[in-house]
């Protein structure tokens, strides 16, 4: 049922105290978490960008009413985590969910100012959409790179942010990166769109964040897909909400 006149009155005006409060954050964290990828010992490399997500977990929950529930444990140490996409809420959420992770994300925002800086410091992976041959060596590179360096590899295997219900193909990257990394596979559901959709506007509610079954390495192609596409699709097919 579509939000009350009223209820959409509300959720802007606290959209507009978030758009306040979490850039207003952005604008000191941002550039010390640059600051700090260069100076930092390495084992502080990603204090910066777990508190600037820290921050904005803080201010969705608090000012916009976002609740994020999760439901299972995430596994530490190297894995490939496969999450469904809807909203930038999950993109900006893995720094602080996950330890140390490498997330391959859209070449875009690598030129966002300072904060792309910061983002290729502290280790993410850009690719370009247009899925060239070039862009797909260099991903396997940084990946195989950072999982030998022991951190896990975050990658939205649909290859965009999708509409709620909507379950496209999964990219090429992803089976490429299963296939090279060799490593666990962990699919985990969102519902995000709902509540933080690609509109201005955000509604309070809670977020489902389900952890799927751990996939083994070294399964075929068509069947690590099939599995993954599934899993990640879990709450759209109204399962184990």
């Amino acid at each position: 049922m579509p939000p009350s006149m009223l209820a959409t009155a509300l959720a802007l005006v606290r959209t507009i105290l978030f758009q306040f409060a979490f850039y207003a954050g952005s604008l000191v964290l941002v550039p010390l978490a640059l600051l700090g990828g260069t100076v930092m010992p390495s084992r502080l490399l990603f204090v910066g960008p777990w508190a600037w997500a820290g921050w904005f977990r803080l201010c969705s929950r608090w000012i916009t009413g976002v609740r994020l529930q999760i439901d299972g444990t995430i596994p530490t140490g190297p894995h490939l985590f496969a999450l469904k996409h809807e909203s930038a809420y999950e993109a900006i959420l893995t720094l602080w969910l996950f330890a140390r992770p490498a997330v391959v994300m859209k070449a875009e925002l690598r030129r966002i100012p300072i904060w792309g800086a910061a983002s290729a410091r502290h280790g993410s992976i850009f690719v370009d959409r247009a899925g060239s041959s070039a862009m797909l060596r260099a991903m396997m590179k940084a990946a195989a790179a950072a999982s030998a360096a022991g951190r896990p590899v975050v990658i939205f295997p649909e290859g965009t942010r999708v509409a709620p219900g909507e379950q496209p193909p999964l990219a090429a990257g992803f089976a490429g990166l299963y296939k090279i990394l060799k490593l666990p596979v962990v699919p985990i559901a969102l519902d995000t769109g709902a509540a933080w959709p690609r509109s201005f506007i955000k509604y309070p509610g809670t977020v489902h964040m389900k952890i799927g079954e751990t996939l083994a390495p070294g399964a075929p192609r068509g069947e690590i897909e099939a599995k993954v596409q599934q899993a990640i699709n879990a709450l759209n097919l109204g399962v184990a909400r």
